[in-house]
């Protein structure tokens, strides 16, 4: 049986790519920083019969990371799968509203706070639990967006664009330091989706979001160092 983790698990993308791989005979511990938001989504997935725990995880605050870290070697438990999905979007209502958006506006409070969720989680994370992986190979997903594709970079919401772009690095120098293990670490670009973040108004559905994410998780020999969207490599 394999092992996620997924964080920012209680809603949008990372509900639905929870219950997708518990679905798949995963058992996923779903990290949520609202224990009560989180308790909700995971009992209604338990009372289906999916193989389901709450985690509670505030990706910002090391001592959550390192409580998992335990626990998982406390239940001799590995990790096959990190799911870095947990994400703020701070600078606007979303990517909709420019109000307060432009880069001559922005708090750089905003920005450093967005950076610290959207990238330097993911690397606290990585650093805590990828050492779970080195003897059995893992794979760890980074959830990116377009917005941070440097060959397309546009104006506004700098923070966001910044801490996606930051991320895609990570991803890059630690699928580089990984090369000659067996994990394979890879971003993701979901595209538009309809979510909290995304709005009413974005094209994909849930389902569409994850399935580049679900395919990473599950594949055989997956890519590594690459930046994907909708199964295909996309330019950073």
């Amino acid at each position: 049986m394999k092992i996620t983790l997924v964080t920012g698990a209680n809603r949008g993308l990372g509900l639905e790519a929870s219950t997708q791989l518990a679905m798949k005979g995963h058992k996923v511990y779903m990290a949520c920083r609202d224990l009560e938001k989180g308790e909700f989504s995971v009992k209604s997935l338990q009372q289906k019969g999916l193989n389901v725990e709450l985690i509670k995880m505030d990706v910002t605050k090391t001592k959550d990371i390192r409580n998992f870290s335990s626990r998982l070697k406390e239940n001799n438990e590995q990790l096959d799968v990190l799911i870095n999905n947990a994400g703020v979007f701070l600078e606007s209502l979303g990517p909709e509203d420019q109000t307060t958006a432009s880069i001559l506006k922005v708090d750089p409070v905003i920005i450093l706070k967005t950076i610290e969720t959207n990238t330097i989680g993911p690397l606290k994370l990585i650093q805590s639990l990828l050492p779970l992986m080195m003897d059995h190979g893992g794979r760890i997903i980074n959830i990116s967006s377009g917005m941070g594709k440097l060959d397309d970079m546009g104006g506004l919401w700098p923070g966001y664009r910044m801490s996606k772009t930051a991320l895609n690095a990570l991803t890059k120098i630690v699928a580089s330091e990984m090369k000659d293990k067996k994990i394979s670490v890879n971003s993701v670009c979901p595209g538009w989706v309809r979510t909290d973040m995304g709005g009413k108004n974005a094209h994909l559905s849930l389902a569409q979001g994850v399935e580049t994410i679900v395919w990473l998780a599950t594949c055989d020999n997956p890519p590594s160092g690459k930046f994907l969207r909708d199964k295909k490599e996309i330019s950073w």
